[in-house]
């Protein structure tokens, strides 16, 4: 499998995304065939070449000729799901993008997904767009798609509920945890779709980085844009990292003056609302006062959910925090058969040069490290009347036995 590189420098679209798929070598006609799979009538699919800044790119159309009907969110998945045309992970990645979107948009109108009435994204077009790019990562082996920093743009646009703010608020549900440059252009630069594409499919570049490119493609977008050619460039190859990476927040207290029990009850919400880490540390503060140092370890976009728990739960007036990379080993989750039942064991270590989603596992030249799952072993030591140890022991030695 490969990795695809989105350098976004004028934002994404649906149609972008398909054209610069297109340029990296997916077939056309195909595609034709693909989708003449879904049952949908009115349109016609194009692509042709355009020239902007001096820079060669597949600009893919759908022209609309019939009227369409603006359809739910359930209705677009039912339709997805019996579309036997299409294989099977075409039509997973293609409902992870619409659900997506029914998650963001059912956020912004106070409403659950299936009940979400799409509009410009339900038309056939939008149907189109979305079903082509999943179509065109799979075909060219895409496991992983990363993308740039990208343009949030700026102004005000019209849709069927009003005029809205650029980013659309369904949009900027979407991009959470993405690296946006705030006031970057002057028009809508991300439209829902290529919103909705990110959300599901990608995660953001961690510049910077190895990456050895095997082919470029470019998509042209729409419109013609004053300060900047008006293109998406896909870079298709492999990433070259020995870890995995990511950034994270770190938010921190220095805590001196709170009852010790309660802390169990605060790592316990901070977890089940989406901590990566909580950890306690002894500390000393000013004046020789004994103290905790409570840090948890977070995505960005749960920072304020988090600081709030923290603040509700714990005696603190104030908060740090600041972003931290991380480089980790790849981890993988799998189930053993013992004799004391199922248990299930985390599996981690370095691959170098291999691609990291999906992963093959395991690979001769990793360095591995087998976890029994504690909560399982000691349930199963419980319940056969066994140490604890030698069931940990079983458990780690089934699963060399069975995985390498």
């Amino acid at each position: 499998m490969r990795t695809a590189y989105l350098d976004a420098f004028s934002g994404l679209s649906g149609d972008m995304m398909v054209g610069a798929l297109l340029d990296c070598g997916a077939d056309f006609a195909e595609l034709e065939r693909a989708l003449g799979a879904l049952p949908l009538t009115g349109y016609k699919l194009s692509n042709r070449r355009r020239l902007l800044s001096g820079i060669s790119a597949v600009k893919f159309d759908v022209e609309v000729s019939e009227r369409q009907p603006e359809r739910h969110f359930a209705e677009i998945r039912t339709m997805i799901e019996n579309t036997a045309g299409l294989v099977e992970p075409v039509r997973r990645r293609a409902i992870a993008i619409f659900q997506a979107l029914a998650d963001a948009e059912a956020k912004v109108h106070n409403t659950t997904p299936d009940e979400v009435h799409f509009h410009e994204v339900g038309a056939v077009d939008s149907i189109i767009d979305i079903v082509a790019a999943a179509w065109g990562l799979e075909t060219l082996a895409v496991g992983d798609l990363i993308v740039s920093p990208l343009p949030a743009g700026a102004g005000f646009a019209r849709s069927q509920h009003g005029v809205i703010p650029v980013p659309a608020p369904a949009t900027s549900e979407l991009l959470a945890g993405f690296p946006l440059r705030i006031g970057d252009g002057t028009i809508e630069m991300v439209t829902p779709t290529g919103a909705a594409i990110l959300k599901a499919l990608a995660r953001p570049a961690v510049l910077p980085m190895n990456f050895a490119i095997e082919k470029i493609g470019y998509g042209a977008g729409t419109r013609t844009l004053a300060d900047r050619p008006n293109v998406l460039r896909l870079m298709l190859g492999r990433e070259q990292a020995e870890f995995e990476s990511d950034e994270m927040v770190e938010i921190a207290a220095n805590i001196d003056d709170m009852n010790p029990q309660i802390y169990d009850h605060v790592m316990e919400r901070l977890f089940g609302a989406g901590a990566r880490d909580v950890t306690l540390t002894p500390t000393i503060m000013k004046k020789e006062r004994p103290a905790v140092t409570l840090s948890v370890i977070a995505e960005a976009a749960d920072r304020d959910k988090l600081a709030r728990i923290i603040f509700d739960e714990t005696t603190t007036i104030g908060l740090r925090f600041h972003t931290v990379s991380r480089l980790k080993l790849h981890r993988d989750s799998k189930e053993v058969e013992t004799r004391f039942g199922k248990i299930r064991v985390k599996i981690s270590g370095t691959q170098p040069g291999e691609h990291r989603h999906p992963r093959a596992y395991p690979h001769s030249h990793a360095q591995v490290t087998i976890s029994p799952e504690y909560d399982d072993c000691r349930h199963a030591a419980i319940n056969h009347g066994v140490s604890l140890r030698v069931v940990i022991e079983e458990a780690r030695a089934a699963a060399r036995a069975k995985f390498g």
